[in-house]
């Protein structure tokens, strides 16, 4: 049994479905996930979207969605017990989830661990309470897991295999009857709706400014799969909209000399496609100050974090304005040598997230632990 909660754990979720089926041919994986795990073999027994969302107040609105999601996946390990179950970051879930698996007594491997290190560092002790293995992405996390006395693995980061342009800048343009040789701009809003609530209209209002003081400046929308078009509303109402790719992170990613990101597994992308970025993010005010007293680093992009400095900016809650951004943009897009020492530092970064082929190793670990007798549950 897996479960993940978002888009980028379901496309985790869908490559390790593939890499097990290649170890055990007979082997069969339900949960919670998305389309892409459905499409990669697995059975979906409750759909994660709509259950999605950041912020300890913006939970309350997904409750009774994930009450339903649980007590079916609970149910269906009570008549048909997994052999293992693995969970997929999504920690306010999932930690709950496999507290019933422990119950039952099936093995549990946390894969894509919650980000400990950032903030509510105590689901530490949650974690050595639940997991019989943690497979972690960045080489950092190892030992933070192994002074706690949980048993850790760093296996590397599945985007290194995953995250693949599937068509030339070249291509890519042309085919949107935009022009490969004028600046390029990506926006990632995000992929949870509320993410893109949040920023959609920052960068609806940033647009005009970067194209003011760049000229030629075109504009790629990257949205994820699952969103509703009028999140994006205040963008294609523009006088010059954007061009929007839907479920084409890494074509847009490739094809643009600037990355506008929202926090999150995007800016890995933007790394391992070593594009220069500008990261943002911005909660509700009452998550954000109920949050910042758990938040135990001063910087939030994740290639920020694996370089060890804060290479690439944030701009983050009251920090967050259209100002803000198109000043960043145009600094990166005119400026040829921040640009050019900023590609080198995103080729550092994905040189430190490890080799290829970390879901390939996540799979052969939890096929092991999934082979082992059964133990007797708890109830």
């Amino acid at each position: 049994m897996l479960s993940c909660g978002e888009a980028s754990g379901d496309l985790y979720a869908a490559a390790l479905v593939r890499e097990l089926a290649h170890i055990d041919p007979g082997s069969r994986v339900v949960g919670l996930g998305g389309e892409q795990f459905r499409a990669a073999g697995g059975h979906v027994l409750a759909d994660y979207r709509g259950l999605t969302v950041t912020g300890l107040t913006e939970v309350l609105s997904v409750l009774p969605r994930s009450l339903f999601a649980y007590r079916r996946l609970v149910r269906a390990a009570r008549t048909d017990r997994p052999d293992v179950f693995i969970a997929i970051d999504f920690p306010d879930f999932n930690f709950r989830l496999a507290a019933a698996m422990r119950r039952l007594g099936v093995p549990i491997v946390y894969y894509i661990c919650p980000q400990v290190w950032a903030w509510r560092r105590s689901r530490l002790r949650t974690l050595k309470r639940l997991v019989d293995r943690a497979l972690v992405i960045f080489p950092f996390e190892e030992a933070i897991y192994r002074e706690e006395g949980i048993p850790v693995t760093f296996v590397g980061h599945p985007l290194l295999d995953l995250a693949r342009a599937t068509e030339s800048r070249t291509e890519f343009l042309f085919a949107r009857h935009l022009d490969p040789c004028r600046p390029t701009v990506a926006l990632l809003p995000g992929s949870r709706p509320n993410e893109v609530r949040a920023l959609a209209p920052v960068l609806a209002a940033a647009m005009p400014l970067i194209a003011a003081r760049v000229p030629g400046v075109q504009f790629v929308v990257a949205r994820a799969p699952g969103l509703a078009a009028e999140l994006f509303a205040p963008m294609l109402a523009l006088r010059t909209p954007p061009i929007v790719a839907e479920s084409e992170a890494d074509n847009v990613i490739a094809a643009s000399d600037l990355v506008l990101t929202c926090s999150g597994t995007a800016t890995v992308q933007a790394a391992i496609h070593e594009r220069p970025m500008v990261i943002m993010y911005r909660l509700s005010p009452l998550t954000y100050r109920l949050g910042k007293r758990f938040v135990h680093v001063d910087t939030f992009g994740m290639a920020n974090l694996v370089a060890g400095e804060r290479i690439v900016p944030e701009l983050i809650q009251d920090d967050l304005s259209a100002e803000r951004v198109a000043a960043e943009a145009v600094g990166f897009l005119t400026d040829s040598a921040r640009h050019a020492r900023t590609v080198a530092a995103m080729r550092s970064v994905r040189q430190r997230l490890g080799e290829p082929g970390a879901t390939a190793r996540a799979a052969r670990l939890i096929a092991e632990i999934a082979s082992r007798p059964p133990r007797a549950g708890l109830s």
